[in-house]
Parts: C-alpha cells; sequence; structure tokens
C-alpha cells in the first residue's frame, strides 16, 4: 500500500510538471519568464511562438493522460503515459539539450519503476 501512495505521488509531480510545461510553452514563451527559463532571445521566442504552443498542448496531453490513470486508478494507463513521457524525454534529450532528459525522462523513469513495483 505504501509503495503505491509513492507511486500516485509520483504520477502526480511527473503530471504537474507537464502541466507546468503546458503554462510555459503556450502561455509564456513570449514573456520574460518563459524567455528566461528557456533561454530564449524576444526574436526567437516570437518567430516560434506558434511551435512552442503546439509543444504545450502535447504535453497538456500528457499530464491529461496521467491525471486519467491517477482518477481511474489505472496503472495500464499511467504506464503508458509515462512510456510516452519517456520516448519524449530521451528524444528531447538528444536531440535538443541533454538536461530535457534529465527534467522530463528521469521523473518519468522513477515514476514507471514506482508504478510497477507499488500496483
Amino acid at each position: 500500500m505504501a509503495f503505491r501512495i509513492l507511486a500516485d505521488i509520483l504520477v502526480t509531480l511527473v503530471a504537474l510538471l507537464h502541466v507546468g510545461f503546458l503554462v510555459l510553452e503556450m502561455f509564456l514563451w513570449n514573456h520574460p519568464v518563459g524567455r528566461n527559463v528557456f533561454r530564449l532571445d524576444p526574436e526567437f521566442a516570437a518567430r516560434s511562438a506558434t511551435l512552442a504552443a503546439n509543444q504545450g498542448l502535447y504535453n497538456g496531453f500528457l499530464a491529461a493522460g496521467l491525471i486519467w490513470g491517477l482518477v481511474a486508478a489505472r496503472p495500464d494507463v499511467m504506464l503508458f503515459f509515462l512510456g510516452c513521457v519517456i520516448v519524449a524525454g530521451v528524444y528531447g534529450g538528444l536531440t535538443v539539450k541533454p538536461t530535457i532528459f534529465v527534467t522530463q525522462g528521469v521523473p518519468a523513469i522513477v515514476a514507471l519503476v514506482a508504478v510497477l513495483v507499488g500496483w
């Protein structure tokens, strides 16, 4: 039971991370906060805002899937969406910058292991 609670907490944290990514990418990309977080110059931020909003939307779908898995008590759903997050983290870490894997992939891997053990 304790492992299940831990797993649910970790999945919740991953979901909240993705809600945060959604907010940053959809609403704050072209704002000083978003530009500072992503280290963007104002011109690039303005030119890429639509692409960032699209990324943010996908992050929202990941968060929604994880929340669905939690609310419905469906470890299979949680595992699927955690797997999606891990793939996105690996891809981003390899193609954009390694810290993406650390901030996105590692928490999802830890949560995935917790779900496997706790459920």
